[in-house]
């Protein structure tokens, strides 16, 4: 799954042994998820009070999947303590960044750039190519949720480039490029309307 960067020492943060049944496909309109709410509920049920880093995210990501965003801020702020705590600096920028996908569902797009546009730095200067890919994408939809479609069209192909460069999963780099298609569309139907 795109929400899913592999981070050294660890395993996937987030829904990657589950996102086949969870998310069913992407909006075309807005970029989001299209999500199995059943099976989402049924994951997080699994999970239950499992404390580790790497369930922490996975729970916030559910939680954000199931529209519960007030819980999901906690765990993604809590997850984000633990890395920054226990973890490398690579896994809490990948924590950083799912907060930052929370702020981006509660509305607080800038914000939601902010903090993205440092992680971008942060995966970028220390070459973390998949965290760098997994950055570009939230915040190129972030970009596209806040109109800008230059800043998102380029997020979007520089998470293209990476995810190639980084030999990601058929799944992450589909989701990139049908990202880049719609921008591209939404660009040239906004330019004919001028």
């Amino acid at each position: 799954m795109e929400d899913s960067p592999p981070v050294r020492g660890t395993c996937r943060l987030g829904l990657q042994e589950h996102a086949l049944s969870i998310i069913i496909g992407y909006d075309a309109v807005t970029l989001r998820e299209k999500v199995d709410l059943r099976a989402a509920a049924e994951r997080l049920d699994e999970l239950g009070a499992l404390r580790s880093l790497s369930a922490l995210n996975e729970k916030a990501a559910l939680l954000r999947l199931l529209g519960r965003l007030d819980e999901a801020w906690d765990l993604a702020n809590e997850a984000t303590r633990q890395a920054r705590f226990t973890g490398s600096r690579e896994q809490l920028t990948a924590c950083r960044i799912r907060r930052a996908q929370v702020l981006q569902a509660q509305g607080k797009l800038d914000d939601a750039a902010y903090e993205l546009t440092h992680c971008v730095a942060d995966a970028e200067t220390h070459d973390w190519t998949h965290v760098a890919a997994f950055a570009r994408q939230h915040r190129g939809k972030v970009h596209f949720d806040q109109g800008n479609l230059e800043d998102a069209l380029t997020d979007f192909t520089a998470a293209v480039f990476l995810r190639e460069k980084g030999g990601a999963p058929a799944d992450q780099l589909e989701s990139s490029l049908i990202a880049v298609a719609v921008v591209e569309s939404f660009i040239a139907e906004r330019d004919q309307a001028r």
